[in-house]
């Protein structure tokens, strides 16, 4: 047995021990980094840290004092938090304490905030503030089971008239409780620890689905434990590496994160406000970060929109050192799969060098000026993203799971990474390829089943343990894989040809530095169509540049200049696809896709079925009267 499958195999039960080992390794190494606002917030925010020693006291504190709220192994405890270092030590507290985390993202509405908790029986909420504990007080007589409410800050949070005594505390009251508890029982949390289970339940997900209520994902122990020492040996983290994460935690992929860094030992910089992604690069400087595909297609259309705004020269200069960086990157990458060799034919590598010192230097400052990779997930990332990304310096190492398989099944092995791949499965992790294309993966990272739902669980997950993941792929001969669509998403046209739109609309993103998102269209019709969102700065940049300065977004979306500029790229996507596949009409629409509206998913996945309801109208307007093939 290699040390890598022993690292893996003989894992503990669970990331609690995890924790526990780290601690007694490395007490005084620094583990999370986190902002302080100002007072006024008229200054940057200072930044504090803990230490392994510190965030554990923390944590057991946390513990205990669920432990001594009477909350019993697998019990479940609630965490509803925007993306802060509390979110983490408190996930961690119910780890310890033996309980389950139940995941619920802040922007959930009250109904369906309800719904989660009722389903998972959690008896203990951790809320953010004020505005998550008004969403239980709405629906209160549907939480019957529901004993208490955490909040972290709990400035406004005050117990109301009819809340029964103790119903409300304070985060820094709970640690309070905890620490109280283990004057008089030091062992408390340690023993709870030791009576952990590889088998026993550590969180409840919920799928943010796109019809009907979400299913409540089943992720033992042991899927973290597994996850965690995997990732490690990978070799994709560093314990001297400083991650920044900012994804959102209630979503799985920001959870792996956070068990990955327990087992590596680096330094994670936490802080969710996504309006702060820009300042915080700059200030935490950091070596690794994790992002989904739309973070990336924004920096890149910044960057684009800037070149455009500094004159017609420096655009011109860009987009050749665009053409310049995505050709650097598949040569050196497929001399990389021939050879081991990074080298390119000198006349690329002579371009690649000045437009490295006239572009790709300012991309990398961008993003801190230290950053060894990126990890991309969620969704695909548009290959042409990727490659030029790649060219510049940024290395985006795209990976793939599920929920449904604790995150991370697959991502790209470092320096031999592939643009357009999801890369290997991590050790321990089978996958094969059914007869329709489906990809199936088996492993300690797959859930137990859906919580309270056996029929939907035998639905996707066979007796021998394979999962059906719904997503459609192909594995090379040395075994990359490439995901071409959701099984679900895949259009067949009247036709009867076939069409993978997240294909087609990644293909666009590489061409349009305008769209924001684009939702392909055609099931059963004699051709394809597209409902397109623009990025609203950058499409306000050329507004006050053609004329249309002073307008709204709507205002300039509908107007026929702007029509014919997204027109000229529609053209340009067509011409490098299949007839079958060529946009033949689209819509722009009057906003951006959102989170709020209940379009995209918190992880910006576009949710297509509500997209297509709520844009009804204009589909059917796009295939009035046509008979076009």
């Amino acid at each position: 047995m290699t040390e890598t499958q022993a690292l893996i195999e003989n894992r503990p039960p669970s990331v609690a021990t995890i924790l526990v080992e780290r601690v007694e390794a490395t007490p005084d190494a620094e583990a999370y980094r986190y902002p302080v606002p100002s007072p006024s917030g008229s200054r940057p925010d200072a930044w504090a840290s803990l230490s392994w020693r510190e965030a554990a006291d923390r944590i057991f504190a946390i513990a205990a004092g669920l432990i001594d709220l009477g909350v019993h192994p697998e019990e479940r405890v609630a965490l509803a938090a925007s993306t802060r270092v509390e979110w983490i030590l408190a996930d961690l507290g119910v780890l310890c304490s033996g309980a389950a985390t139940t995941t619920v993202y802040p922007s959930t509405n009250a109904e369906e905030t309800a719904f989660i908790l009722s389903d998972s029986e959690s008896r203990v909420l951790i809320a953010e503030d004020a505005a998550q504990l008004a969403k239980v007080r709405e629906h209160r007589a549907d939480l019957p089971g529901l004993v208490h409410v955490v909040v972290i800050d709990a400035a406004d949070a005050v117990p109301a008239e009819g809340d029964p005594e103790g119903f409300v505390l304070s985060l820094a009251e709970l640690e309070r409780r905890g620490t109280a508890l283990l004057k008089d029982d030091p062992d408390a949390v340690r023993d709870r620890i030791k009576a952990l289970r590889a088998d026993q339940l550590a969180t409840l997900i919920y799928t943010s689905g796109t019809t009907g209520r979400p299913k409540g994902v089943r992720l033992l122990h042991d899927s973290w434990a597994y996850m965690a020492r995997s990732i490690q040996v990978t070799g994709l983290v560093r314990s001297d590496d400083v991650q920044y994460l900012w994804l959102p935690l209630a979503h799985v992929f920001g959870k792996v994160l956070t068990v990955s860094h327990i087992s590596t030992g680096h330094v994670t910089a936490v802080d969710g406000r996504v309006d702060r992604i820009v300042e915080n690069l700059a200030v935490v400087r950091p070596t690794y970060m994790a992002a989904v595909p739309r973070i990336f297609e924004k920096v890149y259309n910044g960057v684009a929109a800037k070149a455009r705004e500094s004159g017609g020269a420096k655009y011109k200069i860009f987009h050749w050192a665009a053409d310049i960086s995505r050709e650097y990157a598949k040569a050196s990458q497929d001399n990389f799969r021939r050879t081991g060799s990074r080298s390119v034919p000198f006349g690329l590598a002579a371009k690649h060098k000045v437009a490295d010192a006239l572009v790709y230097t300012k991309i990398r400052e961008a993003f801190g000026g230290r950053l060894r990779a990126c990890v991309s997930g969620a969704s695909a990332l548009a290959p042409d993203i990727g490659y030029f990304f790649s060219g510049a310096g940024v290395h985006i190492l795209e990976g793939y799971g599920l929920t449904e398989t604790s995150a991370a099944s697959f991502v790209n092995p470092g320096e031999s990474y592939r643009t357009g791949t999801v890369g290997k499965p991590l050790p321990g992790t089978e996958v094969r390829i059914a007869d329709d294309g489906e990809v199936l993966l088996r492993g300690p990272g797959v859930m137990a089943g859906y919580h309270g739902q056996p029929e939907k669980t035998a639905e996707v997950l066979e007796s021998d343990g394979w999962f059906h993941t719904g997503d459609i792929g192909e594995l090379s001969p040395d075994g990359f894989l490439r995901i071409t669509d959701r099984k679900k998403d895949l259009i067949k046209t009247s036709g009867g040809k076939y069409v993978a739109p997240a294909e087609v609309e990644g293909q666009f993103k590489a061409v349009c530095p305008f769209v924001s998102n684009i939702l392909v269209h055609g099931a059963d019709r004699n051709f394809c169509t597209a409902l397109i969102a623009l990025d609203e700065p950058t499409l306000m940049v050329w507004a006050a540049e053609h004329g249309l300065a002073g307008k709204s977004y709507a205002e300039v979306a509908a107007a026929k200049e702007t029509e014919e500029l997204i027109e000229g790229y529609v053209k340009r996507l067509n011409e490098g696809l299949q007839r079958w596949q060529t946009i033949k009409k689209f819509r722009l629409l009057p906003r951006d896709l959102d989170v709020e509206h209940g379009e995209l998913t918190p992880s910006l996945k576009l949710k297509r079925p509500v997209v297509e309801r709520q844009y009804k109208d204009l589909i059917e307007e796009m295939y009035a009267g046509a008979r076009e093939a």
